[in-house]
Parts: structure tokens; sequence; C-alpha cells
């Protein structure tokens, strides 16, 4: 999911980081309490023996912390640092884990800074991230330059694996999957349908695979693209509420789908509004209030506070961070934890690299909570799911496998 617009990538990897072992000699900090039960368990790595026992790696994280959607940042660092801290706690790894955070504050021209921070630090042996699509667009060549091995909970541009980001790969499925799976839901419901888009390389590509799709399936559509700075959506609502379209969907952000559900209440719109995931979060819930309520959501992630396999997740991260996992919250986790495991396995061959952990990567055969962390030749999760989400009484719940939704 997620972008901001595409820049230039700039500031390539310097030569020597390709040299880089990643070690550290500074001693991490201590572990949990709490144990989410099966963090690290599902790999079946070997220990990576005494030799590295006084060895420190470094785990990067590089998503937005600040600006508009630093909610879905916040979600995904919390899970990171749980899962690190727990894999410590453990006292089994023969080395010490530490989270490196790298602000890009979701957008692609931060970015190409925020990847520069994790690439110099010769610790960083691998990186949990980008988290948005516009940042990883910016950022992919230069990763890849370094080595570095990148596992995404949340970026889902179908193109990213598609641009040689020969070491990107990512838990979720892409929005072609996501795009057509919400298409073929509205197709099913509705013969007239506005497609709106933030013109982000996630909001607008998205908002794109929904529209081929609906057409081939004979659906009229209306499309248009509104800035995704807009603060004012007062104009596009009474647009779509005059269209005549039966239901709208909006390739967009939480906080900006927020204002738009807003003012389409406000425009006495009676359809069907709906959006991908990147509007999916705690920052609609509390931006639209009840003008939120019957919203729609397609999403390739899991609602941890419900599904069974999150259970010991979901009581972990709320005793650890006094509220509930929300969006790509248990993604995070699984990309950390199978991070963590292609470590182990790099450090039980006796060396941990960058390209020794990159090498582990594209070998992973992880179970997590929310997938099994296995990935086909270009990076793409080999099992993927989109679920229909809808809000209520102010609240996003999850209604189960869109295919099975009627």
């Amino acid at each position: 999911m997620r972008s901001r617009a595409v820049t230039t990538v700039v500031a390539l990897a310097a030569a020597g980081a390709l040299a880089l072992t990643g070690c550290s000699s500074s001693q991490s900090g201590g572990g949990s309490k709490s144990s989410a039960g099966g963090g690290l368990g599902g790999g079946g790595g070997k220990s990576s023996g005494a030799t590295n026992s006084n060895k420190t790696y470094k785990i990067g994280f590089q998503g937005a912390l600040s600006g508009d959607n630093q909610q879905l940042g916040i979600n995904e660092i919390n899970s990171v640092n749980l899962a690190v801290k727990e894999a410590n706690a453990k006292g089994d790894l023969g080395f010490k884990l530490e989270v490196l955070k790298s602000d890009d504050g979701g957008d692609a021209a931060k970015a190409p800074a925020a990847a520069q921070t994790l690439i110099q630090d010769p610790a960083v042996v691998g990186v949990v991230g980008p988290i948005f699509s516009g940042p990883t667009s910016a950022t992919g060549k230069a990763y890849a330059t370094a080595g570095m091995g990148l596992i995404s909970p949340s970026a889902t541009n179908a193109d990213l694996t598609k641009s040689g980001f020969t070491t990107f790969h990512r838990i979720v499925p892409t929005d072609g999957v996501e795009g057509i799976a919400a298409a073929d839901y509205l197709a099913g419901k509705f013969k007239k349908v506005f497609v709106v888009d933030d013109t982000s390389v996630y909001g607008k590509g998205v908002a794109d695979v929904v529209r081929k799709e609906l057409k081939s399936k004979g659906v009229t559509v209306t499309s248009q693209g509104v800035a995704a700075n807009t603060q004012d959506y007062g104009a596009i609502a009474q647009t779509v509420a005059s269209s005549g379209a039966q239901a709208m969907f909006y390739g967009g952000y939480d906080a900006q789908a927020a204002l738009f559900a807003k003012a389409l209440k406000a425009a006495g719109y009676k359809g069907l509004a709906m959006a991908g995931n990147g509007g999916k979060s705690s920052k609609f819930e509390s931006g639209s209030g009840a003008a939120g309520n019957g919203f729609q959501f397609s999403c390739g992630c899991q609602d941890a506070t419900t599904a069974p396999e999150a259970k010991a997740f979901n009581a972990a991260y709320t005793a650890a961070y006094n509220t509930p996992p929300s969006t790509y919250s248990p993604e995070a986790y699984d990309a950390t934890n199978a991070m963590i495991q292609a470590i182990k396995e790099a450090a039980s061959k006796g060396t941990v690299t960058r390209a020794a952990v990159e090498t582990a990567i594209v070998a992973l055969d992880y179970k997590g909570i929310t997938t099994t962390v296995k990935f086909a030749p270009n990076g793409e999760v080999a099992q993927a799911t989109v679920n229909l989400y809808e809000q209520k009484n102010g609240k996003i719940v999850e209604l189960g496998d869109i295919k099975n939704q009627k």
C-alpha cells in the first residue's frame, strides 16, 4: 500500500557498504516480560553458537513516524520493537538485536535520506520496510546496491517487484491482487461506480486497477483525481453525490479518507463508500466519527484483535503499549520475526553479513501469525488473502474474506 509522489532515486550506497559485515560490539537493551508465543519458533532455525555471543546486529525500520499517516508507522514500529524484545528475552540467539528506526514521513522526497541512515550504519543487516509504496520506489535501488534485504509489511504497489529492486520482499498481497478483489466485489453489487484517487503512487495505483477491472465487468466508471494534500473535500463529495453513482471507491490514505467521509455525509451521498488498505486505520475512525459508519475497506491484512492465530500477540502488544494492535501491526510482527529468523540462519552458517541475511530471506519458510513467509523469486509472498472491513459504531471490524461477501 502506502506512498506519496515518487521522486528520483538519489544517493546510492557507498561502495564500501557492499563489504560491510553488519556487526557491532555494542550491547542491546534487555528483553520483554511478555511473549506473544511462536514468534521465533516457527522457523526452526539453528542456534548461532557462542562465537557471536558478544555481537549486536541491528534491524532497520523505515516508515512514517511523523506526518498525516504516522499512525500506520506507529502500528508497525511497535510490533518491530516487540518482536526484537521477545527475541532478546529468550536468550538463545547467541547475539543481541537492536532496532534502528528511520522516519521518512511517508514521503518519497524524504525517503532517500531515511534509507541512507540505515545503509550507512554497518550494524544494520536487514530492514523491515519501507512501509509505503512511494518511499519504496524512491529507495529500492539504493538498498539493492547496498545488498540490504528488505521485508515490507505493507508496501503494496504492484510495480515494486517489477522495478529491479532485487532485495525487496513483502508479506502482503499487491494492489493488483487487492484492487481486482475489491472491484469484483463492487461489480457483483453495482452497475455505476465513481472512483477517486489521491494521485499518489499507492492511491492512483490501486484506483487504476479497480477502474480497469470494473470496466472489464461492464460497470460504468466515472473517475477523478484529488491531490493528497487536499483539506476540503466538499467539491468532490458534491460531484460524487450528484453523479448517480451507486458506489464510490477511494484510493488514498486514512486522514484524507476521513475528511472525504465527512464531506460525503454532508453532501447527502447515499451510496456505498469504500477505500483500499490505505484508508483503514484508527486515524480514519477518529477523524470520520459517525460519518465513517458504513464505510468499507479492502485490505490484505489481519485483524489481530479477533484472529485466533494472533491471540498471544494481541495480548503481548496490548500489554506493552496499552492499546490493541491495529492495521499492519501483525504483519510488521511477522516481517520482523522472519527477519530475525534470517539472521539466525546466517549466524548458524558462521557469518552475519547483509549478503548472508538476504540469502536467508530468499530461502525463508517461516510460519507467522498472518501468513507463511515464503517468497516467490520476484519477492512476492506465496500466500495472500484480501479481507473486507467495515466501520460500525465508530470501529472498523473485519467481515471476512472479500470473495465470500455478498
